[in-house]
């Protein structure tokens, strides 16, 4: 059985959507389906049953999904370890990463592996949080780099830093030129916020219905780039971002940010382990450099070079 055709298999299964999955790997959606097809026709069965929203698995679908996660994670990690038995360590990491750990975390993890481990080769999905747990829980992904509301305890994930939240805005907002500004102040604002469903989306709103407003977006966008762009060029509209996320434009004086407070949304960046089996080697290279970046930095998404709000830096001893 070809690992390239169950590993996309369970790629839809996880998505329940061949246009997801297509665009996720910058192809068309009939090229998917036709793998998928000629996929069905090797198993001697229909796998997945078309609908109006996309593709759900059969009963046969399901039981294949079962049996062939665990043997996708078995033979992907033979095989890394039989290459690494060789001298050379190599293999293919799946990394899921939210936006803001896009750069320069992935630039100087990238930068690392080749001159280390040029046998490493990453494949990154850039994702949100709800759905990057699915592709972990599914085997699409190997690791990835999240947010969760409450620390880490378990052994599955590891902290890597933790991060508050600011009300952003575009230069010169009187609002966002204070160091603080406390949530109920968000009561009528004009604001850009991400689509629903979406953890964070329901996080804010929870947050301000029990202030007692109602959160009111003049616009909505999952794209960080799309938030950002807008209040950068829209006096008067206003986004919620963590501090990675504005960083650049911060520091370029494109964009102005204040911490929100009374509460206090902190969320923890979180580098998840696979809930089965254990990590390759290369998986482990991987994981370890990812800590090491981010702990070298002061346990920030960004190097000590880059400006972040104040109070993002850790305090000194």
């Amino acid at each position: 059985m070809n690992v390239s055709d169950v590993r996309l298999f369970l790629e839809v299964a996880e998505a329940g959507s061949l246009s997801k999955v297509a665009a996720r790997r910058q192809t068309v959606q009939s090229h998917v389906s036709r793998q998928i097809t000629d996929f069905e026709t090797e198993c001697g069965s229909r796998l997945f049953r078309r609908t109006g929203r996309g593709v759900e698995l059969t009963e046969m679908g399901a039981r294949a999904a079962a049996r062939l996660r665990p043997w996708l994670q078995e033979t992907e990690q033979l095989a890394q370890e039989l290459r690494s038995d060789s001298g050379k360590l190599m293999g293919e990491v799946r990394l899921g990463i939210i936006p803001s750990a896009a750069h320069p975390l992935m630039t100087r993890l990238f930068e690392r592996l080749q001159a280390q481990h040029p046998g490493i080769r990453l494949d990154i999905a850039e994702a949100q949080g709800a759905e990057l747990d699915t592709m972990l829980d599914s085997g699409a992904v190997d690791l990835a780099i999240l947010f969760r509301f409450n620390r880490p305890s378990g052994r599955e994930e590891r902290l890597l830093c933790v991060a508050n939240t600011y009300l952003v805005s575009a230069p010169g907002d009187e609002l966002t030129r204070e160091p603080t500004v406390n949530f109920s102040r968000l009561a009528g604002l004009r604001l850009v916020l991400p689509r629903r469903p979406s953890h964070w989306r329901h996080a804010l709103d929870e947050t301000a219905r029990s202030l007692g407003f109602k959160l009111d977006p003049v616009a909505e966008a999952d794209s960080l780039t799309v938030q950002k762009q807008l209040v950068a060029h829209t006096p008067g509209l206003y986004s919620i971002l963590g501090p990675y996320s504005v960083t650049a434009e911060l520091q370029s004086g494109q964009l102005q940010a204040s911490k929100l407070v009374k509460p206090d949304l902190c969320r923890h960046v979180t580098l998840a382990l696979p809930k089965q089996g254990k990590l390759s080697p290369a998986c482990r290279v991987v994981a370890e450099m990812v800590q090491d970046l981010v702990d070298s930095w002061g346990q920030r998404l960004t190097e000590p070079s880059v400006a972040v709000p104040a109070s993002e830096r850790p305090s000194l001893p």
